[in-house]
């Protein structure tokens, strides 16, 4: 299935700039698959998994020059590996630190090789060995954007139609009715590559499922690699209670009132690291970066996918494809969830994304907005309606209060339009968003 950074990683092929580059992002998003693709572009690919064969890690300890480890690599896998014509994958590398420290050597010593590293829990091995700083470049990766889910379902023409279209342009009704029909397929779903490539093969809601829980349950068994015996209830107290509290502010007492949020905090904290869930934080989003008025006690959560929290929530899947509109009505929550892994999905995947939103910091004041992110050098206010009608009364205050602001975004299932300077884009088109 066609993943949009591969045409980052051909850019980085043919750059006379490249150094080591680590692919990042969580267990099962697909980060393996994409090597290999990418691989078909080279006179040959040369895989190490560190995982699959720990014993492979031994060819990374003494001496890290890269000449020595290549031969290493050439004799355990019996292929060449030629500088400027082989891809060197050193797969799962988390489980071979010294690894992670001879990515520097290629870049200093053998710029021309192409070697590319990957691995599900890497964060937690780089917080030990430390990123090979100004030596080693990454890209993030999540599960796949609705788009993407489209052109694996055949659709790349409708895409292109869809792209021709925007806020001045509106697409006709049948054709957004037939997107919105595949978005709820999508929905049901969600973006983790086995579960997308199990629908596409037998269209069979239940053995999606069985995939969910599958990855969830590799989840949970992940909690013993990197968190202390004594955090590993703590963390999958943690992993439950976010999909319960989509769509609402964090709330550490939600999660078991039993525990204290000194125990909750950490817990937290590693499920981020794992890049398992994503923290949208409140910004007072007066400018650029957002982060510099980020106040770190007000965020929300969501997790990597929303087929995998619909698993733990144990909602029923067929009604996204029963009644899509009504679905987006009463499942408000997992339609604004969708849109935060939409908006990770097309941000630029050369460094790590965070997610904003904005809460109107004044007593007795509800005024919120769901995200808020940066395009270019502007703060683009975005607000999500599951409904057809409603107010966007707290767009009009971000607006009326940040007049540097060039517009605002109101997603909905309501085709492309403009209202004075909000424009509005469907549910089943964030990407023109970007």
């Amino acid at each position: 299935m066609e993943r949009f950074i591969l045409g980052e990683l051909l850019k980085w092929k043919e750059s006379s700039s490249r150094k080591s580059l680590i692919l990042r992002g969580s267990r099962q998003v697909g980060k393996s698959y994409i090597v290999r693709e990418l691989g078909k572009h080279f006179d040959n690919f040369v895989e190490v998994n560190f995982e699959k064969d720990l014993s492979l890690a031994q060819i990374f300890d003494g001496d890290l020059e890269p000449v020595k480890i290549i031969e290493k690599i050439s004799a355990v896998k019996n292929m060449p590996v030629i500088p400027g014509g082989t891809l060197l994958f050193l797969d799962e590398i988390q489980a071979a630190p010294r690894a992670v420290t001879a990515l520097r050597y290629f870049y200093e010593l053998m710029p021309e090789l192409h070697v590319i590293s990957a691995g599900s829990l890497l964060e937690f091995a780089l917080e030990k060995t430390g990123m090979p700083v100004g030596r080693v470049s990454s890209m993030y990766l999540y599960p796949l954007s609705f788009k993407e889910f489209l052109i694996a379902s055949g659709r790349e023409i409708l895409c292109d139609y869809i792209d021709k279209h925007n806020e001045q342009k509106p697409v006709e009704e049948v054709f957004l009715n037939q997107l919105m029909t595949f978005l709820g397929e999508y929905l049901a779903v969600g973006g983790m590559p086995e579960a997308v490539q199990t629908w596409l093969d037998h269209r069979d809601l239940k053995k999606v499922r069985s995939i969910h829980y599958n990855i969830v349950d590799t989840y949970r068994q992940d909690f013993l690699k990197y968190a202390k015996n004594q955090q590993i209830h703590h963390v999958d107290k943690v992993f439950s209670a976010v999909p319960r509290m989509l769509g609402n502010k964090f709330i550490y007492s939600r999660v078991d009132n039993s525990l204290k949020s000194r125990e909750i905090k950490p817990a937290l904290e590693l499920l981020e690291m794992a890049q398992v869930i994503h923290r949208i934080r409140h910004s007072s989003s007066n400018g650029v970066p957002l982060g510099a008025e980020c106040n770190d006690s007000i965020f929300k959560t969501i997790l990597i996918d929303v087929g995998l929290s619909q698993a733990i929530l144990g909602l029923s899947d067929g009604e996204w494809i029963l009644d899509i509109r009504n679905s987006i009505v009463n499942r408000g929550a997992i339609v604004e969830a969708f849109a935060g892994q939409e908006i990770l999905a097309y941000s630029d995947p050369h460094r790590p994304q965070k997610l904003f939103y904005w809460v109107r910091e004044k007593q007795n004041s509800q005024a919120e907005i769901d995200f808020v992110f940066q395009k270019e050098d502007k703060v683009i206010p975005v607000e999500i309606k599951s409904g057809t009608t409603g107010t966007l009364k707290s767009m009009m205050q971000f607006l009326n209060e940040k007049p540097a602001t060039p517009y605002g975004v109101h997603i909905s299932p309501n085709n492309f339009g403009k209202y004075n300077n909000i424009k509005q884009i469907p549910l089943c088109a964030i990407w023109k968003m970007f």
